[in-house]
């Protein structure tokens, strides 16, 4: 390991490269494996995967109460957090099928399956999708008993789950049931379950009382003329939507659609309505989408090379495999700038946008995020035009050369909790003037990609889960 004496030196060099607005050297890459931070982040804990799913990599992150929730190409594992500085694993259930994107709702998880297997059980293994008889799609599992999660309920879907979005019912409907937005892509005519053109998303209606009833209720096409397909640079053209954000209390979405950035209607949850739609010449492949509290801002992330490819060094440049910050202005986007961590990464290593978070702080839009074998960046786009890295942690590159990194990256009651390929849960702390705000704001329940407002903070009113 890097000694820490060392690690804090370069730490404190990039911090003030960054603050300055300048990017960080190659000279600047910390050492193999070493953990570095900015001054203002403190590492708090490592965990490491539990054992029945180490050999495969940790997805993303669900919190409810004291507990998180995080998917694995293998299964999953429930953490119990109630002391963050403790934080420990309590079961780990062993059911392959990537990606395990994970949503919490009361005694229900959802997981998504976008790896074709030979059945829908936990002991399935691979299968080719031209098989009819092949399936993918959503598991529901009852996580009432944190020991023992049960697993209760298989949805199929066409083109498999990617990621799927927990979208609460409104009005009467608001107790009974709640709605899965499924994103799957990549149709090929000798899919017998995914055939093209496909540009649709697929809605799961879960009946609450009785979960074993959920099934796929509605299958809206988003792109009923086709998307974005033949813009040079395309990771791959539009053909369905990589992942949705459900900002459900104001009843808007935001879509990250491979070629396309899109808003919806979700006023009527079965049919959400597309009311903006937007392309940018340097996105390759539009990934996810977070709104600001008061919802007048949403971020895209540009997942450029699939994130398997080194794009976070001098030669790929600033604009290119960033977020892009846009304002909603009478309901149309409007592009104010792009944000990439100004810390250069080695060429070995993977790294680009990924998942991340806002940080509830009143009156300023701060977000922490990961970008794989960047780690994780804290940053202020508080002003559109200009946003600015805060603070961050990461690692050097993995001494056996292989990639990896930090998958997503939220914050939950005062802590950020980094999902590792690798490394397993790591806990962290930010001990700053921009983010004190946030230390006493506290919700029982965060699903990122159904986003709520919290309390005090701009324009949005209401606490939802804050």
């Amino acid at each position: 390991m890097f000694p820490l004496r060392r690690s804090i030196v370069v730490a404190a060099a990039a911090t003030a490269l960054a603050l300055a607005g300048m990017p960080a050297s190659a000279a600047d890459i910390p050492p193999p494996d070493a953990v570095v931070t900015s001054p203002n982040v403190t590492h708090v804990l490592n965990i490491p995967k539990p054992a029945p799913i180490a050999a495969t990599i940790n997805t993303d992150i669900a919190f409810q109460g004291d507990y998180a929730y995080v998917g694995n190409y293998g299964g999953f594992s429930i953490y119990d957090i109630r002391n963050p500085k403790r934080a420990k694993a309590v079961s780990s259930v062993v059911c392959p099928g990537s990606q395990m994107d994970v949503s919490v709702y009361g005694n229900l998880l959802f997981t998504a399956v976008d790896s074709s297997r030979n059945n829908d059980s936990c002991s399935s293994t691979g299968q080719s999708a031209t098989i009819k008889e092949s399936w993918e799609g959503v598991r529901i599992f009852d996580v009432s008993d944190k020991a023992n999660p049960r697993y209760i309920k298989s949805v199929e879907t066409n083109c498999g789950s990617h990621t799927l979005t927990l979208v609460p019912g409104k009005g009467r409907d608001k107790n009974k049931n709640v709605y899965l937005y499924v994103s799957s892509y990549l149709p090929q005519a000798d899919f017998p379950d995914c055939q093209p053109p496909h540009d649709k998303i697929s809605i799961i209606k879960v009946p609450l009382r009785n979960p074993t009833e959920a099934a796929v209720a509605s299958t809206p096409v988003v792109f009923p003329d086709g998307g974005n397909e033949t813009q040079p640079g395309l990771l791959v053209p539009t053909t369905g939507c990589h992942d949705i954000t459900v900002y459900a209390e104001k009843d808007i979405a935001a879509g990250a659609c491979m070629g396309d950035g899109v808003l919806f209607d979700i006023r009527d949850r079965l049919n959400p309505r597309v009311t903006a739609r937007t392309t940018d010449p340097n996105f390759a492949f539009w990934h996810s989408a977070t709104f600001t509290n008061d919802a007048r801002k949403v971020v895209f992330t540009d997942e450029l090379g699939g994130g398997g490819a080194a794009t976070c060094n001098e030669a790929t440049g600033p604009n290119r495999g960033a977020d892009a910050i846009y304002e909603i202005v009478r309901g149309k986007l409007v592009f104010k700038s792009y944000f990439k961590i100004p810390r250069y990464q080695a060429d070995s290593e993977n790294c680009v946008a990924h998942n991340g978070s806002l940080i509830p702080v009143k009156g300023r839009d701060i977000m922490v995020q990961a970008w794989y074998m960047g780690g994780l960046s804290i940053w202020d786009f508080t002003d559109a035009s200009r946003p600015r890295e805060i603070g961050y942690f990461e690692r050097g590159p993995r001494s056996d050369g292989s990639g990896g990194g930090i998958w997503s990256a939220y914050y939950y009651n005062g802590y950020i909790y980094g999902a590792d390929f690798n490394e397993g849960l790591d806990v962290i702390k930010i001990d700053d003037r921009l983010t004190d705000g946030a230390r006493h704001v506290r919700t029982d329940r965060l699903n990122v990609q159904t986003q709520e407002s919290f309390p005090g903070g701009g324009h949005g009113g209401g606490h939802g889960g804050w």
